[in-house]
């Protein structure tokens, strides 16, 4: 193997690890949601903590199951769609156009310079 197909072997290596550690971040902040409801569930109908402000913990935890769903979706859709990879595609896409580009203007540019040294023989005979 070698030294260009090992480099793309150890990217794909950290580009999976990261992407796994996402998905553990993910699902351990899930628990860590299901864990603290049920603590603010219980501090705010059994022990009557901020009582007066009546039931805040469905507040609380409404506000922190949208945060937890707003990281599902970075990792699992946002991320998947537009990470990385997807992002290093567009470049090679928009490198190669560029690069296309490049050709045909100088494809143009020896034609024209063909031309006119053509048209320069023609007139100096």
């Amino acid at each position: 193997m070698n030294t260009h197909e090992q480099q793309k072997q150890q990217e794909l290596y950290e580009r999976t690890r990261k992407r796994i550690q996402q998905k553990k971040k993910v699902y351990y902040h899930f628990i860590l949601f299901l864990v603290g409801s049920a603590f603010l569930i219980v501090v705010n109908k059994f022990y009557k903590i901020g009582d007066q402000l009546g039931d805040w913990y469905q507040w609380a935890v409404t506000i922190w199951f949208f945060l937890w769903l707003l990281q599902l979706i970075n990792v699992f859709i946002t991320n998947r769609f537009f990470g990385k990879e997807w992002e290093r595609a567009e470049t090679e896409k928009l490198i190669a156009k560029h690069q296309e580009k490049i050709k045909k203007l100088e494809q143009k540019l020896i034609i024209n310079n063909t031309i006119a040294s053509s048209e320069d023989d023609i007139l100096t005979r």
